[in-house]
């Protein structure tokens, strides 16, 4: 998917780069796909912000994808690829031999016309699900699983691809795109290829309001606050961030703090991301 450049005709128009949409076939999505999208602004069910800096944006439907891929044994063709507000990806509309419709994610090369299907006995092609046993070895996957019969939970962002590496046991080795290599058991699903839309990452908003479109509001410096309000904050004129390093806004170390706890899988992390 190649970008294009906008003319400089004011300030925030200089720089900008956006997508060509080219590879699109259908404008209008699915309506027995859609489903109403309720703004949250970053609060949790108890009404508390729980990430910052959200809100506003432009209006969206939510389109259900099939991450699941459940539909085994059963051929479907690739109808349309579709523009999704609610991710960084395309998506494909598939027609299924028994009438039924879904959207999965479009990897690379997936075109109006090609044939996909889900099951053990699926050929190893690009846009086909199958259980990692039954994937040979080098292969690139995306819209991996975690648990099976969840859905996809890995590797679905545009241009993301994971490596499977090797197969002991139960448990498959799986690269993930961040370097880390972790265990997965041989019986989750997953999709063959890489995720469409690559040159997703090299756009330039240009400006602030294609942020603003959306959804994310202005971030406030820390330094710019008062010592109650940010551990940054306070002091006469510009002052340094001071010993010992940059917190959070609650007080917590903000570069290279490990945070994360999670005793249930940390056994399946082969090797760290770092």
């Amino acid at each position: 998917m190649p970008l294009k450049v906008y003319k400089p005709t004011s300030p925030g128009r200089r720089g900008m780069t956006g997508a060509t949409f080219e590879e699109l076939t259908k404008k209008k999505p699915e309506k027995s796909l859609l489903k109403p999208l309720k703004k949250k602004a970053g609060r949790s069910n108890q009404g508390r912000i729980t990430v910052r800096h959200r809100g506003g944006g432009a209006k969206r439907m939510l389109r259900i994808i099939d991450f699941k891929r459940d539909k085994l044994g059963i051929p479907g063709n690739v109808a349309a690829i579709e523009y999704d507000p609610n991710r960084s990806a395309r998506i494909a509309l598939i027609h299924y031999a028994d009438g039924e419709k879904r959207y999965i994610l479009a990897p690379i090369g997936l075109k109006v016309g090609d044939r996909v299907m889900a099951g053990s006995d699926a050929e190893i092609k690009t846009g086909n699900a199958l259980p990692l046993k039954s994937i040979p070895t080098g292969t690139a996957i995306h819209n991996i699983e975690l648990h099976r019969g969840k859905g996809g939970q890995l590797v679905r962002s545009a241009g993301a691809s994971a490596q499977l590496m090797a197969k002991e046991d139960s448990y498959a080795l799986v690269r993930m795109p961040s370097g880390e290599i972790r265990r997965i058991h041989i019986e989750c699903f997953a999709t063959i290829g890489q995720v469409g839309n690559v040159d997703h990452q090299h756009i330039k908003l240009g400006k602030a309001g294609r942020k603003r479109h959306l959804g994310i509001r202005p971030t406030v410096r820390g330094s710019a606050m008062t010592p109650r309000d940010h551990p940054h904050g306070g002091g006469e004129g510009r002052s340094p961030i001071g010993l010992p390093g940059p917190k959070t806004p609650w007080g917590k170390p903000a570069l290279g703090y490990r945070t994360r706890r999670n005793k249930v899988t940390d056994s399946m992390i082969v090797k760290r991301r770092k």
